[in-house]
């Protein structure tokens, strides 16, 4: 008894939420503005004019916006430490998650390197310029890597010491960042106004070519990742849902601004015809490449050197201060879900941090800035976070198509899914690009993606934890595959199961079908993912009785599965199966439902019923009250179009082909009328149903719902199709064969064709 007593609670150490909306917008602004600015500005002048760099900035701060728009929406439905890492993990599975974080840490890791030694080369040179390193005998590099590596473990340390402390100690040096940057931006935008002449430098505006411009977005593009360290917070920031959003546009925006305001002061800084300038000035900046910026600057302000030295000190350290954060939380994400060796995700009790997972990322920021050349990996950590937002954009546009109507979002971006599909084709341009800089980074870039493949394969899928939103099976069992016509029947409960199946005996045998009976096993909200094995009894009950039926006649397969979401599970299977039809009985009770938080804003026809027609990738049939398998008298009404043509099979199938009759019925409100002879003299060849069992009635109504009530009282059974109308249409504005089969009393098939081309996006979207 003593034993049955104890208790099986478990303590879980978690995060703290110390961020605020500030804190956060910090972290991401201070990773934006860090080495990139200042190195890109003269790079740009030199490659594409004046016009060109302004352009460069705005245009690469519109393609950011539009991925921070994806990060926006996925961060606040899905407000968890990971990043990328937990966006592919539901929307393309456990494989395509541990790159995306195995991706995220290393690139967030070598970024901080970076960082720690742009920071260790402006400081030193500045010091050197006032003569204060003459006594020490060590040459500059060296001198270089060790202040690195000091400052790498000073910013360690104080992300040991936790999310608040980082984010105050982060939002520090990005304000500082900020206000030189900002007063930099005023003062060029003053001098301009004061000495008109200075617009002279913008002439001419684009001078080698608009082509040019699209070089320079390549190379300074990587000076807007920073947004994404925010979706790495969700464990931490308070209100995340609407926080995370917030502080990603706002970082994004702010960014911009900042880039494309200093960007013009650079160009305005030099006065035409200065003493020692010779041609235009933007070629003069130019020529200095990396260093035009500085040159121009010290020229617009008084100390510019030492307001220039301050800015990149500020800038480098609140980006190193960022980056490392990135990197501990996406380990320790991989850590929390055991895709990496579970003391990734070991928290500190008394700071309330991811040590293990700091200690690791700490290991790689110091090794790679003391033995590696930087500007290589630099570029393949430029790779890969342009790779990690392709995939997030491409998170974003299946995770809304399979699972919409499952998340509660924070942030719904607009014009869904131009934006994200417009930034996956630049991200694909720039990084191809990348090859003109660094053949070695694309070296570099694939042997940790292959390194990482090999850590999944050999540790990772067999130790990984099951996530929430995925889709497992309980019980498979099934005849040998063939190449049959593959039907999958939704098996829900066992006082509608055998009906179902009798149903469709006809449809199987005339098929020539190999027959797989799903069940999807209902877990709710608040019932753990691991207790579904005991919801599946009732579902094995109705598919042993079913197999009993079926066995003898046709190859059977049965599965049982359980996920949130029984629509999602359907459609998953459809696709694993590679099924050709899916048979359903119609709901008993239409469940309905209205969230404004959700993008399911309500169900016509039923809470699975409605997204499984939107997606499935094949012939969907639904039974309701639909009991005998042959009817004498079968009503089709049709209006044209691919699923009144499969209601006229299914209904051809169904028919008692000593007695029966289908008449096709079509109502005339004064429109176009359809030309039944015409469509009986195309379609009605092959259906192994003669001519003289088909008829054609026309009814002559202002209410094609009315009438189609009206006539159905005289037959068996009512054969529709399905509206191919999109899922918010059909939300906002319920079609004739929804009306129709909420409010009849007939035995009823609804049918949808598969669509071709259409079906095949669906089966891999």
């Amino acid at each position: 008894m003593a034993d049955k007593q104890v208790s099986t609670t478990e303590l879980h150490a978690e995060l703290s939420r110390d961020l605020s909306l500030f804190h956060v917008t910090m972290m991401g602004l201070g990773m934006m503005i860090g080495a990139g600015v200042f190195l890109g500005i003269g790079n740009s002048l030199h490659v594409a004019g004046p016009g060109g760099a302004l352009l460069t900035f705005a245009l690469n701060g519109v393609i950011a916006l539009f991925t921070a728009m994806s990060y926006a929406e996925l961060s606040s439905a899905i407000p968890r430490a990971g990043g990328a890492y937990n966006f592919a993990r539901i929307g393309f599975g456990r494989g395509p998650s541990f790159i995306a974080g195995w991706m995220e840490w290393f690139a967030s890791s070598v970024a901080g390197s970076v960082y720690s030694l742009t920071f260790a080369i402006y400081t030193l040179r500045y010091f050197e310029g006032l003569g204060l390193l003459s006594w020490i005998p060590l040459p500059m590099e060296a001198l270089v890597k060790i202040v690195a590596v000091v400052a790498a473990g000073f910013f360690i340390y104080i992300n040991y010491r936790g999310a608040s402390e980082t984010g105050k100690i982060g939002a520090f040096f990005t304000m500082g960042q900020t206000l030189f940057l900002v007063l930099i931006g005023v003062v060029g935008i003053f001098v301009a106004l004061k000495e008109p002449v200075r617009f002279q430098n913008f002439t001419p505006f684009v001078p080698l070519g608009w082509m040019r411009i699209l070089v320079t977005m390549g190379f300074t593009y990587v000076a807007f990742e920073g947004f994404e360290v925010i979706a790495q917070a969700g464990d931490e920031t308070i209100e995340p849902k609407k926080n995370l959003p917030k502080a990603m546009l706002f970082s994004v925006y702010i960014a911009t601004v900042i880039y494309v305001s200093v960007a013009f002061a650079t160009i305005v800084a030099v006065r035409p015809g200065s003493p020692g300038i010779t041609g235009a000035v933007w070629e003069w900046i130019g020529g200095f490449r990396e260093r035009g910026f500085g040159e121009a600057v010290s020229r617009l302000i008084p100390m510019g050197n030492i307001l220039l030295t301050l800015a990149v000190i500020f800038a480098s350290t609140s980006a190193l201060n960022a980056t490392i954060y990135s990197a501990t939380r996406a380990s320790y994400a991989l850590g929390r879900d055991h895709m990496l060796p579970p003391f990734f995700a070991k928290i500190s009790h008394r700071r309330r941090t991811p040590v293990s997972a700091l200690v690791f990322t700490g290991l790689i920021v110091i090794i790679i800035a003391l033995f590696l050349p930087t500007i290589h990996v630099a570029s393949s950590a430029s790779i890969m976070f342009l790779f990690l937002f392709f995939m997030v954009n491409l998170c974003v546009i299946k995770i809304r198509y399979n699972m919409g109507d499952e998340l509660t979002y924070g942030y719904v971006m607009p014009f869904f899914p131009l934006l994200p599909i417009f930034a996956i084709l630049m991200q694909g341009v720039l990084a191809v690009w990348l090859v003109n800089m660094s053949i070695i980074a694309w070296i570099i870039a694939p042997s940790w993606i292959g390194l990482g493949a090999i850590v999944y394969l050999l540790y990772s899928r067999k130790h990984g934890m099951a996530s929430e939103h995925d889709i497992f099976v309980l019980e498979e069992e099934g005849a040998p595959e063939g190449d049959e016509f593959r039907i999958m029947v939704g098996v829900s409960n066992p006082d509608s199961a055998l009906g179902l199946v009798r149903t469709t005996y006809q449809l199987c045998g005339i098929k020539e079908a190999r027959v797989e009976l799903l069940h999807m096993v209902p877990v709710p909200d608040q019932v753990p993912l691991a207790d579904a094995p005991h919801y599946m009894m009732e579902g094995k009950e109705a598919m042993m009785e079913v197999i009993l039926y079926l066995a003898p006649l046709f190859p059977v397969s049965t599965t049982i599965r359980y996920c949130r979401s029984v629509a999602r599970g359907i459609v998953s299977a459809l696709r694993e199966k590679r099924s050709d039809m899916l048979i359903m009985g119609y709901p008993e009770k239409r469940k309905s439902s209205w969230s404004a938080s959700k993008l399911s804003y309500g169900f016509r026809l039923g809470s699975t019923i409605d997204p499984v027609i939107e997606r499935a990738p094949c012939d969907i049939v639904i039974f309701k009250d639909a009991p005998h398998t042959t009817y004498r008298r079968i009503l089709v009404p049709v209006a044209g179009g691919p699923n009144s043509v499969f209601a006229l099979e299914i209904a051809s199938i169904l028919l008692d082909r000593e007695e029966g009759e289908i008449v096709l019925f079509t109502v005339d409100t004064g429109g176009r009328r359809m030309d039944l002879d015409q469509f009986i003299e195309e379609h009605a060849g092959g259906l192994g149903v003669g001519r003289d069992h088909i008829r054609r009635k026309i009814a002559l109504s202002d209410d094609a719902v009315y009438a189609i009530q009206k006539e159905s009282k005289d037959y068996d059974l009512l054969v529709i199709g399905i509206t191919n109308r999109p899922f918010m249409h059909r939300v906002l504005h319920a079609s004739i064969p929804e009306i129709i089969a909420q409010s009849t009393d007939k035995p009823l098939v609804m049918v949808k064709a598969s669509s071709g081309v259409g079906s095949i996006i669906k089966r891999f979207v």
